[in-house]
């Protein structure tokens, strides 16, 4: 998919109070930033932000941060977000690879939602759920490493079964069919655009760690 350029995205990103310009500045330290202590949940590749503003709403006890590699996409959601007023809400534009730069043991959760798939076998360790990127997220979980998943994309997720039990996490959840359970959605637009098509929304959700183990179950 071709990224349209959006004018004037750095300084639209750089008024928002929801922008955080270097986020390195607050490795260690992300409670200072929202000026409490609530749980952080880290949402890679937020796209234009409807999964986490709707978060955001129905926990406003709990502190989100969402990253974005591209600003084109980042400034969406910004402008979402700044008709709004949600005190725990900041967003990065970062690539997921740098995320141990950025945090130090500081994220209680992690959502991937309709990651890039990465399809050609030689690009395989570009995906989220790569083995690559889970030794990236030990930097950055604060007890219980807890990730969850969803994608419409079949491979992808039978692969990210693989690399999450092969790396030591256990399945809480398994859904072929996500809006067929009464698992907790907010829909995406991609979602929501993609399941009135036809598709069936995949999710899981890992932990690996015994002490927040909850019992698997498969829909």
């Amino acid at each position: 998919m071709r990224l349209r350029n959006v004018k004037n995205a750095s300084e639209i990103l750089n008024s928002s109070k929801y922008f955080v310009s270097s986020p390195e500045k607050y490795r260690g330290k992300w409670n200072t930033l929202f000026g409490n202590d609530n749980q952080i949940m880290l949402e890679i590749g937020m796209g234009k932000g409807d999964f986490i503003i709707g978060m955001a709403r129905l926990h406003p006890d709990w502190n989100f941060i969402g990253i974005e590699a591209y600003e084109s996409v980042l400034v969406r959601a910004v402008e979402k977000l700044d008709m709004m007023d949600l005190p725990n809400v900041k967003v990065l534009c970062v690539n997921a690879a740098d995320i141990g730069s950025i945090f130090d043991h500081e994220v209680e959760k992690i959502y991937l939602n309709f990651s890039d798939p990465w399809p050609k076998t030689r690009h395989h360790k570009r995906r989220l759920t790569h083995e690559n990127f889970l030794q990236e997220y030990d930097k950055i979980f604060k007890w219980c490493a807890a990730i969850e998943m969803k994608t419409d994309n079949d491979k992808l997720f039978e692969d990210s079964l693989c690399y999450l039990t092969t790396y030591g996490y256990k399945l809480d959840r398994v859904s072929l069919d996500l809006w067929s359970t009464d698992i907790e959605d907010v829909r995406t637009e991609y979602e929501i655009k993609f399941g009135m098509n036809g598709y069936k929304i995949k999710f899981l959700k890992a932990h690996k760690d015994d002490t927040c183990h909850q019992e698997a179950s498969l829909r």
